[in-house]
C-alpha cells in the first residue's frame, strides 16, 4: 500500500521541468525513443512517454490534407468563429454516388434550415454583416491577417458592451479597423480608412473616439518610422533608402528634432534625404503626393534635418 501511494505521488511526465541530477531546465522530449533526456548531462529522466501526435504519418502536404481529420482553425472574422457545419451542394455521398430524388429533397431542407440556424438572433445578424464589412475594408487596403483578426475582436467587444445601438454598423466597423491598425503599428490614416469604407471621415473619427473612450483602449502615438516603409513601397525605392531613412529618424529622435513635428512630414523629409544619398532621387512633389503633406512642410523638415545632422547633399 505504501508503494502504491508513493507511485501515486510521483509527478506526471508532463510536469517534469527540471533534471533531478544537474538541475538543468534544458530538457528534450524524444517521441521516437519515448524518452525525456537532459541536454546538459545526458541523464534519461523518463523512457515511457506517450506520443500525443496523430496515429498517421504524412510525407507531403497532399497526404497531410487527406489524412487530417480536424477542421479549420477558430477565427474571429466569422460570426460563428468558423465552428458551424456546412452542407455543400454536390448532392453526393462519401463514395461519390448521386442522391435519389427523395434524398435530395431531404438534404435541401436540411441545408435551408442550416442557413437559418447559423444566424438565429439579432446579435448574430449584426456580427455577420459587420464582420463582412471589416473584411471588405481590410481587402480594399490590403491589410494583413492580424489586423483583420484584431479588428474583429474589437467589434465583438463593442457588441458585448452594447455600444452599437443607435450607431452605424459601417462606421463602427471602420473605426475598429483603424484602432487595430494603430494597435498593431501599421500606418494607415483616417482618410484611407474612410475612403475604403465609403464613409465620411468625420463619422469614422467620431466612432473611433467613442470606442477608445468606452472600451478603455490605450492607443500609442504614431511614429514617423512607421510611415517610412509605406512611402518606400509606394515610391518603389530599394531597401537601402528605407534603412537610411530609419537611421536618420533615429538620430533625429535622439536630438529631439521630432518633438512637436508631424510624423508624416518628418518621415517624408527623411525619405527624401535618403533617396538623394543613395542616388535614387525622388522629387519633393512626388513624396508630398504620397505622404499627403505639402511641399513646404517637406522643405522645412528637410532644412532642419540637414542643418542639425550636418548632411552634405549634391542637389
Amino acid at each position: 500500500m505504501k508503494e502504491k501511494d508513493e507511485t501515486y505521488l510521483l509527478p506526471s511526465i508532463l510536469d517534469v521541468r527540471q533534471c533531478p541530477e544537474c538541475g538543468s531546465t534544458r530538457l528534450m522530449r524524444d517521441y521516437d525513443s519515448a524518452e525525456i533526456v537532459c541536454m546538459e548531462c545526458g541523464y534519461v529522466i523518463d523512457m515511457r512517454i506517450a506520443d500525443r501526435g496523430p496515429e498517421w504519418r504524412a510525407f507531403d502536404n497532399e497526404q497531410k490534407e487527406k489524412r487530417a481529420r480536424t477542421g479549420a482553425p477558430v477565427t474571429y472574422t466569422i460570426h460563428d468563429k468558423g465552428l458551424s457545419t456546412m452542407i455543400d451542394w454536390h448532392d453526393q455521398d462519401v463514395y461519390g454516388k448521386k442522391f435519389s430524388s427523395g434524398k435530395r429533397a431531404q438534404i435541401y431542407r436540411l441545408r435551408k434550415w442550416q442557413r437559418r440556424i447559423r444566424v438565429s438572433d439579432a446579435m448574430e445578424r449584426n456580427l455577420a454583416f459587420a464582420l463582412s464589412e471589416i473584411t471588405k475594408i481590410a481587402n480594399n487596403l490590403s491589410l494583413p491577417r492580424n489586423i483583420l483578426e484584431t479588428a474583429s475582436v474589437i467589434y465583438r467587444k463593442a457588441v458585448k458592451e452594447h455600444l452599437i445601438r443607435g450607431r452605424s454598423i459601417q462606421s463602427i466597423s471602420a473605426a475598429s479597423v483603424y484602432i487595430a491598425c494603430r494597435q498593431c503599428g501599421l500606418a494607415r490614416t483616417l482618410d484611407e480608412i474612410a475612403r475604403a469604407s465609403n464613409i465620411n471621415k468625420r463619422e469614422v473619427g467620431r466612432s473611433y473616439r467613442f470606442l477608445v473612450k468606452e472600451l478603455g483602449y490605450f492607443i500609442p502615438p504614431v511614429k514617423a518610422s512607421q510611415y517610412v516603409s509605406k512611402f518606400s513601397n509606394q515610391l518603389t525605392m530599394q531597401g537601402k533608402v528605407e534603412e537610411i531613412a530609419n537611421t536618420i529618424l533615429l538620430t533625429a529622435k535622439k536630438l529631439k528634432l521630432t518633438s512637436g513635428r508631424g510624423p508624416t512630414g518628418i518621415a517624408a523629409a527623411a525619405s527624401y534625404i535618403a533617396s538623394v544619398l543613395v542616388g535614387e532621387r525622388r522629387t519633393q512633389r512626388e513624396i508630398a503626393e504620397i505622404a499627403k503633406v505639402t511641399e513646404v512642410t517637406i522643405r522645412n523638415r528637410y532644412k532642419e534635418l540637414v542643418d542639425c545632422l550636418l548632411f552634405i547633399l549634391n542637389l
